[in-house]
């Protein structure tokens, strides 16, 4: 490990769902000589892609978890971290970007942007992440650059700016041309190792010409030397070009573009070079981190070796010699024996092992400089606390975790099942930050929420296959109310007679819907016809009542219970006896109450591009949703809504698949209405079958 910091890179690769990520990482691995040999995504061969190591990566082919690796290119050290597509995984995205100096966004030449390319650019934004754009298969039906970097222009608002163009495009895709150096570039060998450069044929030449000067003209604003050379008409030479346009990317201001297809091996070397050439060095950006005891005052992290650290922990594993830390060093460095210091809770902790990481493999080493991205063993922490050393005080700035949109019941099949499970769940819920579960009070199920329906599948399977425990899948249980819709009055008595003292008490008084709060109990006996000690029995007896409604079950709310008038005996009234007769009168009052089922409503509010406003409307009114406002913002739209939470279960598919899955939606319980007439039939029909079932 060599500690040159200006020849150091961190980059993330991210785009959408098979725009080639991983592919082009392999091939990235292969060029730099860190594998030697190639293998696909969708592991024909039975092994897989290098960073796809999980089981259930390899089978689905696509990324679940992101993966780090590390490689060298032409003196230059490259960490590199392959980002899932998915937005079911989009947190490994969020993580991976907040400690990544920069990022390469892969397109596809014929999808163009898609929409988690937006996502992926609008977490680029949120943590400034300078990146270049590699515009992949080029070799494929449609394939069609120009309007890719149209797209990135109108629909990412990048001031994107090529740096290549291809030679060929489709099946006739044969390499591309250098704007910078002026040559074209091909890739010959077997796997494209070999970069043959010859002249420009004749036929690109005039456009070759006419591309350089837009790249020169977008350089020259990033470089007073270069506009000098332009206004002196002198001959410019690369190594002038790349450092304006470097500048330009540090400061986000261009994004340049190359191309290429990863899977033909073509384009990947100038992009490796393009890496080292344009893209900052840890030191080339600015971190800060908050200083704690001066009121979360902002400080600038020096990112010297020598300085005390200052570290981020970004993503857990468990791995088999326990938790795994991944760690991005970002001033001072971590030694083997070093004391560090959590922030978050103040615990030291001795360094144990150090460790890089090349997908599931890992190198041990003995320290992690400023700068370098490593892993620790065995230290207890949570994703997104910060180390530092001892009688330092800063933490780092959390990264943005989105609320989960969808949600499951989970239920173990056996015993054995449920021990591991809640094992797994521990796990699952440490290791990633969208993944939640808790157990309702209500319903008494063990619910899972996460951020899609792929993701919730994959951790389910990963239950079975890690932890050995079989787990039922279902929607949650909606948590209904039962209320009354009128008064109704009640009179009973209580009377049991058993050698020696009985039990005898009357209650008599109604029910009333109200809508203080769930239960109201008023005393309104005169003449002591109840003695005072029994009144507490008779409110305890009605409050007996209120968990398990009469009708279905379900919790009673909205209910005033009046006492006016009672009998007692002497000897056989006790608070048993009247505590009996409440139960008694209240299920007596409830049934001529003309009880109800209500449901929770909740308050929906869309977010999608204008164009799809009345499909998302449309999917809403189906879901016995009443849209209450809609309002533009720019090209997105903002749609209200309040919709019965029973019909939101799988909304987050719908939406996706209306929307090109541009569209995100966020809920939030708003309120409880009744249920209407056909439905709390179907409800009735189901309690009675589980009834007659128990």
């Amino acid at each position: 490990m060599k500690y040159e910091i200006n020849k150091v890179r961190n980059i993330g690769i991210s785009a959408h769902i098979d725009s080639g990520k991983t592919t082009l990482t392999e091939r990235i691995l292969f060029y730099t000589q860190r594998i030697h040999a190639i293998h696909d995504v969708k592991g024909k061969d039975g092994i897989g892609a290098t960073m796809d190591s999980m089981e259930l990566e390899k089978e689905r082919g696509i990324t679940i978890a992101s993966a780090a690796t590390f490689c060298q290119w032409k003196g230059h050290e490259i960490n590199i971290i392959d980002t899932p597509g998915h937005v079911d995984f989009t947190i490994e995205v969020e993580r991976s970007l907040r400690v990544l100096d920069s990022a390469i966004l892969v397109l596809c030449s014929v999808g163009g942007v898609q929409s988690q390319s937006i996502t992926v650019d609008q977490q680029m934004k949120r943590y400034n992440v300078p990146c270049i754009a590699f515009i992949n298969k080029c070799d494929r039906s449609g394939a069609n650059p120009d309007r890719v970097i149209a797209q990135l222009q109108d629909k990412l608002g990048h001031h994107a700016v090529s740096l290549q163009m291809p030679i060929g495009l489709e099946i006739d895709f044969k390499g591309v041309v250098d704007l910078v150096s002026m040559e074209a570039l091909y890739f010959d060998g077997d796997n494209g190792e070999i970069v043959r450069v010859e002249p420009i044929p004749e036929s690109l030449r005039a456009e070759a010409v006419r591309r350089r000067e837009v790249l020169v003209d977008t350089a020259s604003l990033f470089s007073d030397e270069l506009t000098e050379a332009i206004l002196e008409e002198k001959e410019i030479p690369p190594g002038l070009l790349w450092s304006a346009i470097r500048e330009g990317v540090i400061t986000r201001r261009i994004t340049p573009v190359l191309m290429g297809s990863a899977y033909k091996n073509k384009g990947v070397q100038p992009l490796l070079d393009a890496v080292n050439l344009i893209l900052p060095c840890p030191n080339d950006v600015q971190n800060t981190a908050l200083d704690m005891k001066n009121s979360e005052t902002p400080v600038i992290l020096s990112g010297d070796q020598k300085d005390p650290l200052v570290s981020l922990a970004f993503k857990l594993e468990d791995g088999a010699f326990g938790q795994l830390t991944y760690i991005r060093v970002y001033q001072g460095s971590i030694s083997k024996g070093d004391t560090i210091i959590n922030i978050r809770n103040g615990k030291k902790y001795k360094v144990g092992r150090l460790c890089r990481m090349h997908a599931s493999q890992m190198e041990d080493i003995d320290v992690i400089p400023a700068g370098f991205i490593g892993a620790l063993f065995g230290i207890d922490c949570a994703s997104g606390d910060t180390f530092t050393a001892p009688g330092l005080n800063l933490t780092m700035t959390s990264m943005f975790v989105p609320d989960p949109v969808i949600s499951l019941a989970l239920a173990p099949k056996d015993n054995k099942s449920q021990m591991n499970m809640s094992k797994a769940l521990n796990r699952f819920t440490k290791e990633d930050p969208t993944f939640r579960t808790y157990v309702d009070e209500e319903t008494n199920e063990t619910i899972i929420e996460g951020m899609g329906e792929l993701h919730l599948e994959v951790y389910v399977e990963r239950m079975k296959r890690e932890y050995n425990a079989e787990v039922i899948t279902g929607k949650p249980q909606v948590a209904y109310r039962e209320t009354i819709t009128q008064q109704a009055e009640f009179n009973y008595i209580h009377k049991k007679q058993t050698g020696g003292s009985g039990q005898y008490g009357r209650v008599a008084g109604y029910l009333e819907p109200t809508m203080e709060d769930d239960f109201v109990f008023e005393n309104k006996v005169t003449g002591g016809s109840i003695p005072t000690q029994f009144i507490s029995a008779c409110e305890k007896g009605f409050r007996q009542c209120i968990p398990k409604g009469p009708k279905m079950e379900y919790p009673v709310t909205g209910v005033r219970v009046v006492i006016n008038d009672g009998a007692s005996h002497a000897v056989d009234s006790s608070d048993m006896a009247f505590q009996a007769a409440a139960r008694g009168a209240f299920l007596q009052g409830y049934a001529k109450a003309k009880p109800v089922i209500h449901e929770p409503i909740m308050k929906v509010v869309v977010e999608s591009p204008t164009e799809f406003q009345g499909p998302v409307m449309g999917s809403l009114n189906q879901r016995r949703g009443i849209i209450i406002g809609a309002q533009d913002e720019g090209p997105q739209c903002s749609i209200e809504a309040q919709v019965p939470l029973a019909e939101m279960f799988g909304y987050s598919t719908v939406i996706r698949s209306l929307t090109q899955g541009q569209a995100q939606f966020t809920m939030e319980f708003a309120t409880y209405k009744q249920v209407p007439k056909q439905i709390a039939e179907v409800l009735e029909k189901e309690y009675q079958e589980k009834k007659k079932r128990a």
